[in-house]
């Protein structure tokens, strides 16, 4: 589906998202996994959500929607029941990393799949540490879906430094450890998105300038109320287009203010973005509040290495502001995104490229310069939601518009996309 976009003269308003993508993948499976019934209250919409949703019904957790709120009956430490066939993860790399550190430990062997280009994305990352612990898989020479888990005599808790920055690999060796007696640890180096941690109350201290969170039985979930605040990664397409867009200002209710998921609004705020919080609450640990957009001119910064794993799903949307912003936009250190759902370094380029920009691409990023040159484009998604909608946001401060090639990708995370937009502009 081609979707066109056309330029708009202010954004007002307010927004309530649907709920955070991460935070709703873990108050399913912590549901589950808990002995009795759990609600979950603005659960995310996202196809992504929806695969976890829907396999954890297949391991015999019940689900059932009621008075907006989903509510789960968990069978409790270890009563996950043998799927009768292969447990599909659709394009949600969430999903299949996390559910693997589950699965490990469990009593019956099970097959993980998933969509094309979930079936390309990269999971020798989840496999060693948890091959590790005892478990036990069969997968192909590139480590990639599908792979069989099967059960392991013995599964034991490990001490493991992550090698790479990522949240679902440390959240897959936690939630393995939460079946076992002795304490499992993970050291990271560089700090990543910490839910996992603060829903399950896990112990969480700095050593040798280096995080370690540790899990353990002690800490195995129970049944749960959770509220899901808005998805920041989501309102993030909203603030930049409120950000740019002239004699502009928009009210973002109730969204997700976890400070390893707030990068992108740090890097904003230091190109010079009028943006603040208000009303900031708490649900399960998570911290929640309004967010305050108004329009600003922006100046482009060099955006450090430390910050990349907390802006990684943002730099597309980053992308866009930068190259309104004074100054060249560069991104450095950010290789991670050549395994996304598209290589969103090689997507970014070409998109850019086609505006008549001066694009300079490297291994691990890009530098963009110069001044968009070409008026109304066909944009491509590479079937990426995040690159679908910085390039509908793009259009809609461009004088001329655009269009976007595939754009129903945007349902992966955000179906409700167009509805919110439409809500806001003029």
């Amino acid at each position: 589906m081609i979707k066109n976009f056309s330029k708009v003269k202010s954004v007002k308003g307010e927004l309530n998202l649907t709920g955070d993508k991460s935070i709703s993948h873990r108050a399913i499976i912590f549901s589950a996994m808990a002995s009795g019934k759990s609600s979950i209250a603005n659960l995310s919409q996202g196809h992504d959500v929806i695969s976890t949703l829907v396999l954890m019904h297949n391991l015999g957790a019940g689900v059932l929607t009621k008075n907006r709120s989903v509510v789960i009956n968990g069978v409790g430490y270890k009563g996950f029941e043998t799927p009768s066939s292969e447990l599909f993860c659709g394009n949600s790399g969430t999903t299949a990393r996390l559910v693997s550190g589950l699965l490990a430990v469990q009593k019956f062997s099970s097959e993980l799949v998933g969509d094309e280009s979930l079936s390309k994305r990269p999971m020798k990352r989840v496999i060693e540490p948890l091959k590790k612990m005892g478990a036990k898989f069969i997968t192909n020479e590139s480590y990639t879906l599908p792979f069989n888990i099967t059960p392991a005599k013995r599964i034991m808790n490990i001490t493991y430094e992550m090698p790479i920055a990522s949240a679902q690999v440390k959240s897959a060796i936690l939630i393995a450890g939460l079946h076992l007696e002795d304490e499992t640890e993970v050291i990271e180096n560089e700090r990543t998105r910490n839910h996992t941690e603060l829903m399950l109350g896990l112990p969480v201290k700095t050593e040798n300038e280096k995080i370690v969170s540790s899990s353990s039985l002690k800490y195995y979930p129970t049944a749960n109320e959770y509220f899901v605040p808005g998805d920041i990664s989501t309102s993030a397409f909203h603030i930049v287009l409120t950000l740019l867009t002239p004699d502009s200002e928009l009210k973002i209710n109730s969204v997700s203010l976890n400070p390893t998921r707030t990068g992108f609004i740090e890097v904003l705020r230091l190109m010079g973005a009028d943006i603040k919080y208000e009303d900031i609450k708490y649900s399960s640990n998570e911290p929640y509040g309004n967010v305050i957009v108004k329009s600003s001119v922006l100046k482009n910064i060099i955006i450090s290495s430390e910050i990349i794993p907390n802006i990684i799903d943002e730099i597309p949307i980053l992308t866009i502001a930068g190259i309104f912003a004074e100054g060249d936009f560069e991104i450095r250190n950010a290789k991670e995104l050549r395994v996304k759902e598209s290589d969103r370094i090689k997507s970014l380029c070409y998109n850019l490229n086609l505006l008549g920009l001066e694009v300079e691409e490297f291994d691990d990023g890009f530098i963009v310069s110069g001044r968009i040159r070409k008026s109304f484009l066909t944009f491509e998604s590479f079937k990426d939601h995040r690159i679908a909608m910085a390039f509908a946001i793009l259009s809609m401060l461009s004088e001329n518009g655009g269009e976007i090639n595939d754009f129903e990708c945007v349902n992966i995370s955000n179906p409700k996309f167009e509805e919110q937009i439409n809500s806001i502009v003029q």
